[in-house]
């Protein structure tokens, strides 16, 4: 059984090895990569190539096949996070008696897949499943900040930016100013931007590459957002975030980048194609003025 258990690793790390669904590996290149001896390697490889898992050319290179097309069609990213998140952040929010969103990048807009809150927290007007534009909101400055330079780009050169509140960014160059920033200092914030009396701050959730799968955000009352409240949230939000990166990426594994990348084949990641407006609940226009917080960076 132990035997038939580390075949299986091993075949997975090899999976793994690719860094995205287009690169062509040769058996030597796969092999430095999975840690594997080269005979090991080839053996497994040729499986792979029996089932569809990887596909080879004319010079002999490798790389992913189309039976994980097949298998990422059974796969709903949001179901999964779902499922793995709802206790960690329901603790996050208990413990910061804050409102928490869990959202994943569709079609440029935040979609949320998770909202966890308590009977005293700030309350928030979202519900699981509705949408957000993503320049607004601290978690969507957090996912278009991971992605590739012209896939963030095409983001936010498309539609106008339209003002939500006077704190909305509209200034393409700021918005992207504000995206490096994000880079830099590995967080977002929403100052007043969607909501008037409304405060966020949100991180990554990231897969054992380093790539962004989520974002994890707290909401709080403007007024209430002191740099002290700030970063309490923050190191939560940091704390909460690890602990569902190891949940949905073990170390010991690699099927998770596995399923991502046969979704990039199937071209379920083509999300830049469209822009679906559907925002399911209107932000607040209220022009009242509110204590200025301490929401910056």
């Amino acid at each position: 059984m132990g035997l038939h258990n580390q075949s299986v690793k091993r075949a997975f790390s090899l999976l793994n090895a690719f860094d995205g669904p287009h690169e062509w590996l040769a058996n030597s290149e796969l092999a430095r990569r999975a840690n594997l001896p080269g005979p090991s390697c080839y053996r497994l490889v040729q499986t792979l190539l029996e089932i569809g898992a990887v596909t080879r050319n004319s010079r002999g290179k490798y790389r992913l096949g189309m039976l994980l097309v097949s298998l990422s069609h059974n796969v709903i990213v949001g179901d999964v996070l779902r499922e793995v998140s709802q206790q960690i952040t329901a603790e996050l929010s208990s413990k910061l008696n804050v409102t928490v969103h869990l959202g994943i990048l569709e079609d440029e807009m935040v979609t949320y897949v998770v909202k966890a809150t308590t009977h005293t927290s700030f309350a928030a007007h979202t519900r699981v499943g509705t949408q957000l534009e993503c320049y607004c909101s601290a978690l969507g400055k957090v996912l278009l900040a991971d992605l590739p330079p012209a896939q963030c780009e095409a983001a936010i050169s498309g539609d106008e930016l339209i003002s939500l509140t006077p704190q909305t960014i509209t200034d393409r160059k700021v918005l992207r100013d504000q995206l490096e920033v994000v880079r830099r200092v590995g967080y977002a914030l929403d100052d007043r931007e969607s909501q008037i009396d409304t405060c966020c701050v949100a991180v990554p959730v990231r897969d054992r590459n380093g790539h962004t799968i989520a974002a994890l955000s707290a909401t709080e009352a403007a007024a209430k957002m002191t740099h002290e409240r700030r970063a309490a949230l923050l190191a939560g939000l940091v704390e909460a975030s690890a602990a569902l990166t190891a949940k949905i990426s073990p170390n010991a594994g690699g099927i998770k980048s596995v399923v991502e990348s046969g979704m990039a084949l199937a071209g379920h990641q083509d999300i830049m194609s469209r822009r679906r407006v559907n925002r399911k609940f209107a932000p607040s226009q209220r022009s009242e003025s509110v204590a200025i917080s301490s929401c910056e960076y």
